[in-house]
């Protein structure tokens, strides 16, 4: 990789970081004010609002990520022609998923008195037409996403970064504004509405002034270019599916089931995101690395690279995961207001709990995608979803909403029992041992751990507990982790490399 490479790749992942960044950002200052400016019922609704606008995303296909494939695949070659038959294609696609994405939001706002009873009569007439602002605005730019992509293809992520980062902020920056000086939720959303689409303006004229070249054309508009996007999508569109069964739905049928807890099961959602994006920004970088272990036919060092990555995220999910279970009454006390952690504390400890879980695959589905077998991973997260929605469906009209984050727990189980009973049999490029797996990958982290967790559920059962008892216990636990962490959770040369890092920081 020469010195231009190096620059580009380094300037492309600082555009990613910020994007993630003001996201997070948005994520984490903005509840606290909405939920103490907003009634819980409003908040509850421009939560629903926000989930059921969302939805237009999915049918996006993948298929931005494939226009950034092909534009820089095109760039390599000097293949214009090609390059300009799918993004035309893609044009033609996502503006038909947009028209689509209209009217299924138009049918959807005349369903939503009978889906969500729960709401008042006032309430729902505000949330309707908030629906539609949002929701409209979201599926007219699903056209305009050619651009992030054919952007993301010339290696210039900080174009979309900037563009989807500062939209969020600025709009953000409204929401407070609005909510402030007492708006309701069509205020809100014509704010949302706004921005969104003066970001598609934005990214038409950027479009204009870097990629002149790149042309558009309903002549250019193919059957063979269908077929490619389909088959390169065939896969990331599953993903998608499934993605929207395990995580799209929740708010809804917690809408459905107990519109007076969507508020508190939104701000506990929200934390649990941040497990998910910490995870998978870590092990992304994993592709490129293990594609080029798969092209030197080093199937035993891929197969130990992706257990010890296993072992890695193990651990980082454990290190962050715990402290939201064992603090999350105070902490979604000081986020949000105690209100909000009377109802959430619990919905909040199912949701990490169910994500550690879940998550803990990721480095082995990136170790399948560099390797070039992500469609080994496309039954298992059908699994996941299927088996996530049946049992929030029956544990939400039993439980409530804390039985719809019971299905998401059941099925982040389930997707890994299927790594285990299905994709792991059939991966054939990754050499390793399931038991090896199993015992180094996960097996040691939780070991270690052992002593947090007892400690957690120790202070749980405790009805009136003391302060002091309880921090004692705390470090009794802290200590016993890291004794255990550096007896067993270590491996190998691990322990030695750490005492090196050690020394050398104490000598400087």
């Amino acid at each position: 990789m020469n010195t231009k490479d190096r620059f580009a790749l380094a300037k492309n992942a600082f555009a990613n970081v910020a994007r993630g960044g003001a996201a997070a950002l948005v994520s984490v200052l903005l509840p606290p004010f909405l939920a103490r400016l907003m009634t819980a019922d409003a908040y509850g609704a421009w939560s629903l609002v926000l989930q059921l606008s969302a939805f237009v995303g999915y049918l996006d296909f993948g298929i931005q990520t494939a226009i950034g494939r092909f534009v820089a695949h095109a760039g390599e070659s000097g293949d214009t022609e090609h390059r300009d038959r799918i993004v035309s294609t893609s044009m033609a696609a996502l503006t038909v998923a947009g028209v689509a994405g209209v009217l299924g939001y138009m049918g959807l706002a005349v369903l939503m008195p009978h889906v969500f009873h729960e709401v008042s009569g006032l309430l729902l007439v505000d949330a309707r037409k908030a629906f539609l602002l949002v929701g409209v605005s979201l599926a007219l730019g699903l056209p305009f996403s050619v651009f992030n992509g054919i952007f993301v293809g010339l290696q210039r992520y900080e174009v979309p970064a900037a563009i989807i980062g500062g939209s969020r902020i600025i709009s953000a920056f409204f929401l407070v504004l609005i909510v402030r000086q007492g708006g309701n939720l069509t205020q809100m959303a014509a704010a949302v509405a706004s921005v969104n689409l003066a970001s598609y303006g934005l990214q038409y004229m950027l479009y204009r002034a870097i990629a002149p070249r790149v042309q558009f054309s309903s002549s250019f508009v193919s059957r063979s270019a269908g077929h490619e996007l389909f088959d390169y999508c065939l896969s990331l569109s599953v993903w998608s599916f499934a993605t929207l069964l395990v995580s799209g739905l929740d708010v809804p049928l917690v809408g459905y089931f107990e519109f007076g807890k969507v508020a508190s099961y939104s701000v506990a959602a929200t934390l649990t995101v941040f497990l998910a994006g910490l995870q998978n920004a870590l092990f992304n970088v994993m592709i490129p690395s293990t594609a080029v272990l798969q092209a030197r036919g080093n199937s035993i060092q891929l197969g130990q690279v992706m257990i010890a990555a296993t072992r890695y995220g193990s651990f980082v999910l454990l290190l962050m995961g715990l402290p939201l279970i064992l603090a999350a009454r105070s902490i979604l006390t000081v986020w949000v207001g105690p209100t909000y952690a009377a109802q959430g504390t619990r919905i909040l400890q199912v949701l990490v709990v169910a994500n550690i879980i879940r998550l803990s695959a990721v480095p082995y589905v990136m170790t399948l995608i560099g390797t070039g077998q992500q469609r080994l991973v496309t039954i298992t997260p059908l699994l996941e979803g299927v088996s996530n929605l049946l049992v929030s469906l029956i544990a939400g009209y039993l439980l409530g909403a804390i039985g719809v984050a019971i299905g998401t727990l059941v099925g982040g189980i389930v997707a890994v029992l299927g790594n285990f009973v299905y994709n792991m049999k059939r991966t054939v490029e990754i050499e390793f041992r399931i038991g090896d797996y199993l015992r180094d990958g996960l097996l040691r982290p939780l070991a270690c751990a052992l002593p947090l967790t007892m400690a957690i559920v120790t202070l749980s059962l405790w009805e009136s507990p003391v302060v002091i008892r309880g921090y004692l216990l705390i470090g009794i636990a802290v200590v016993g982790t890291a004794l255990l962490l550096w007896r067993w959770g270590l491996v190998g040369s691990e322990r030695e490399k750490l005492r090196s890092w050690c020394m050398l920081l104490t000598q400087s």
